[in-house]
């Protein structure tokens, strides 16, 4: 990097001058353990980047291991631990071909069914780095990488230069301070000086990690747990500090630095670090360095509680504080949001009195020290013994700190902080705690924000979906949305249920490329547009392809998958179409699932001109249909295969008699980094099925006297013998408007079910006929539709595939 900036200089632009500069600055630092962590930081600054991370091959030279990352958390984009260098992963190919890999949304949702790539709508790139291994970006911006973002990944793969993570050492001796412990079996490998600060003898080691941990603090336990156990540890540095007992005396502070190395196929993972003396560096964390690492925190820090735990992580313990308390500032009220300790006993008695809900909120007018403190928008440090009001002085009787929140010309709330023993305020801490007050009060604000966005954008989701599922004839249906967890945006996943004439039912599901206001619009459009389509008659792969045809013709960006499934109740029979999305998981009566695989189209709005193929599905009473988003079973962790096979074995161990646990069963093991859609349904079986007979209307002059000798010899054939003149008639009015107002096919179809007599008659036409208001004595026509009112119990029209129905009900008398 020493020659970065040379000759050509001038034609580039600034960004790219300060990106230049800010590298070899960083490759002057040759041996610092963070180079490789700040180079990347560069891609998040001068590119763009959301995240970045470096892979190289592991041990075993079959694998692209992940050994360090920046930026958001992985599991937001989809990014693995590793990729098989073989595989078809951007990253597996810019390794192999030694040239960059770029993606957008389409390109990755081309290569969704793979499944290696993240599915949402990002912008991916891969570049190859020089010592093997790759360079991989993600950006979240609507045009991805332009130009200047993609000379800035360049340079930064050009500077990584990193030297490969050996595998976990299995042999050998350690360097001073290091250990190394195996995932899978908790064994470990230490050096002497650490058996010395945990004060054990190299003769009485087991080498079993429950042996050191069983010499931490209990209340050191859970976080020391967090780095040590495979289920939570992930890729990239850790570092804590922890107490462990001591025979006399109090504990000792050690230090843990620690990081995950993969082992690749067949070979288990190693923490590899080292543990120190806590006290011979405490020089080496300074307050600046505090307030970098609460900086860091807070921009992570999404929601109003997510910020408080922050501050409480970057302040109580380095400041060694018995108690702090973080409050929002509503009007003249106190709502305070975190408490830690959180048990009401660690606070004052009028605190436990204000304690109303699950935190505790009070008037800022019931404590005057505090209301002077935000009044004025300083830091008030209060030594032991001054003289507070109660509410206060018990907080911190050996010290107290109250930190106004400010954010821009207005308070966001307040932070207190008190000690039980005296404590020395020193400048230094002054400093750190009027630097975090600042950066508090930022977060909180944009917290509270988010919260509020995150409360309408949720309404406007609940809105968009079905406020209750039909009744079905001879079936139950349940359905349940969980939003994400790793994001707070509004999904585009839904579902519907669509009853059908003829007791058809239609079952969606769907799922609206990306996370935005846009993504929402889009899919409350598409379950409009599939339910007009469905409830016109058309058969499944009309619907889905004229809903296809629809989303290309909106131009959008977006697209989307989904299910549409056709059931017959009456027959226990169903076609099914897929555009892009999971296949229908059925479970049989017999307790076996099948994963519905068969040929599907693309996802819609990719390709105007799609096939969407019908595939069939035969259903048993007590047979349950399953239809899910790629949320449930899709992480980063889990292929998509994997996840749908997990689902269909917790199907087959469900009961089907009560829908709704089985759909709340099945969400508790979502990963929830994705939203969540689920859609249920058991089908029993109708209890009567109709009685059903058609006829082929021909146009010729005797046409209305066949259908009424039809309708009569069918109604004497089901034992009919009560309103069969009401009956006649009302088919002669119907058959008649047909043949004259409508041209081609004329169709009648008779039902009967519990006792209700049904008469149909569907055309070509899609024109509804017209009740008329009034008629003169003079009028020649227009009295058929009052006959048809008047002589039965109820009667319509539905639109059917390029027309119409009109139907008449009659309620026979038994």
């Amino acid at each position: 990097m020493a020659n970065v900036v040379g000759e050509g200089a001038a034609g580039r632009s600034t960004r790219t001058l300060c990106a230049e500069g800010a590298l070899r600055t960083i490759a002057a630092d040759q041996e610092s353990p963070e180079r490789v962590r700040r180079v990347l930081e560069q891609a998040l600054v001068f590119a763009g980047a959301a995240f970045a991370a470096v892979y190289t091959p592991g041990a075993d030279g079959e694998q692209l291991c992940l050994v360090e990352s920046v930026g958001v958390p992985r599991t937001l984009c989809g990014v693995r631990d590793s990729y098989p260098v073989a595989g078809r992963s951007p990253a597996a190919e810019a390794h192999r071909s030694g040239r960059p890999v770029w993606l957008g949304p389409k390109d990755l949702a081309a290569q969704a069914q793979s499944r290696r790539v993240p599915s949402r709508d990002f912008f991916l790139a891969a570049l190859p780095l020089r010592d093997g291994g790759c360079l991989l970006a993600v950006s979240e911006r609507p045009g991805g990488f332009e130009a200047d973002d993609r000379v800035c990944l360049d340079l930064v793969a050009d500077g990584i230069a990193f030297r490969a993570v050996p595998a976990a050492p299995d042999g050998g001796d350690l360097p001073p301070g290091a250990f190394s412990l195996a995932m899978d079996t908790g064994r470990v490998r230490v050096g002497e000086d650490i058996l010395d600060l945990f004060g054990l003898d190299p003769d009485d080691f087991d080498g079993r990690v429950e042996t050191l941990l069983g010499l931490t603090v209990p209340e050191d336990l859970p976080s020391l747990m967090s780095v040590v156990e495979a289920d939570h540890m992930s890729i990239g540095e850790r570092e804590l500090e922890f107490r462990v007992l001591q025979p006399a005396g109090p504990p000792k502070w050690l230090r843990l630095r620690g990081r995950l190395v993969p082992g690749g196929e067949g070979r288990p993972a190693h923490l590899v670090g080292s543990v120190a003396d806590a006290s011979t560096l405490r020089s080496d964390i300074t307050d600046v360095a505090r307030v970098q690492r609460l900086a860091a925190a807070l921009a992570t820090a999404v929601t109003v509680h997510d910020v408080g735990k922050a501050v409480v992580a970057a302040l109580r313990r380095p400041l060694r504080a018995d108690r702090i308390a973080l409050a929002e500032l509503e009007s003249d009220r106190l709502v305070v949001t975190v408490l830690d300790p959180p048990e009401p006993e660690a606070w004052p008695e009028l605190w436990r009195a204000e304690w109303r809900t699950e935190w505790p909120d009070a008037p800022v007018r019931t404590m005057p020290t505090l209301a002077a403190a935000l009044r004025e928008g300083r830091a008030g440090i209060w030594p032991a013994g001054s003289p507070l009001e109660t509410a206060l002085a018990e907080v911190g009787p050996g010290g107290l700190a109250v930190l106004p929140l400010p954010a821009g010309n207005r308070m966001a709330g307040a932070c207190l902080i008190g000690w039980d023993a005296p404590h020395d305020f020193g400048a230094d801490e002054r400093a750190l705690l009027t630097a975090a007050a600042k950066l508090a009060g930022q977060a909180l604000m944009r917290a509270r924000a988010f919260d509020a966005e995150h409360e309408l954008v949720g309404m406007l989701q609940r809105q968009l979906l079905p406020r209750r599922l039909p009744r079905l004839p001879g079936a139950v249906a349940v359905a349940r949305y969980l939003p994400s967890t790793a994001g707070l945006e509004l999904g585009g996943d839904w579902y519907d249920v669509i009853p059908l004439p003829d007791h058809h039912v239609a079952l969606v599901i769907g799922d609206v490329q990306g996370h935005s206001a846009g993504a929402a619009t889009l899919m409350g459009q598409m379950r409009t547009a599939l339910r007009a389509y469905a409830v016109e008659g058309h058969p499944p792969d009309v619907v889905v392809s004229r809903a296809n045809r629809l989303l290309m013709d909106m131009e959008t960006d977006l697209f989307a998958t989904c299910c549409y499934v056709d059931i017959d109740m009456e027959e226990g029979f169903a076609w099914y179409v897929r555009a892009g999305h999971l296949p229908p998981v059925v479970r049989h009566p017999d307790g076996g699932t099948e994963i519905a695989e068969a040929e599907g189209g693309p996802p819609l709005g990719v390709m105007a001109q799609a096939d969407f193929p019908m595939s069939p599905l035969r259903l048993q009473p007590g047979t349950m249909v399953v239809l899910t988003t790629d949320g449930l079973v899709e992480s980063a962790e889990t292929d998509i295969d994997e996840g749908m096979d997990r689902l269909a074995r917790h199907l087959s161990a469900a009961d089907p008699a009560h829908l709704g646990p089985v759909a709340d069963a099945l969400l508790g093991n979502a990963p929830r980094s994705d939203d969540v859609a689920l859609l249920l349904m058991r089908y029993d079986g109708m209890a009567a099925r109709p009685l059903r007979e058609s006829w082929t209307v021909w146009r010729v002059p005797q046409a209305v006297g066949h259908a009424r000798r039809f309708t009569r010899r069918t109604l004497r054939s089901w034992g009919v013998t009560e309103d069969v003149d009401a009956a006649l008639l009302v088919v002669s009015e119907l058959v008649t408007n047909a043949l004259v107002h409508t041209g081609g096919q004329v169709r009648l179809d008779l039902a009967l079910v519990n006792g209700r007599l049904r008469l149909a008659v569907a055309d070509a036409s899609p024109r509804t006929p017209v009740k008329p208001t009034s008629i003169g004595w003079e009028a020649t026509g227009g009295r058929g539709i009052l006959l048809v009112e008047a002589l039965s119990a109820a009667w319509g029209t539905l639109p059917v595939s390029g027309g119409k129905q009109v139907w008449a009900e009659f309620v026979l008398r038994r």
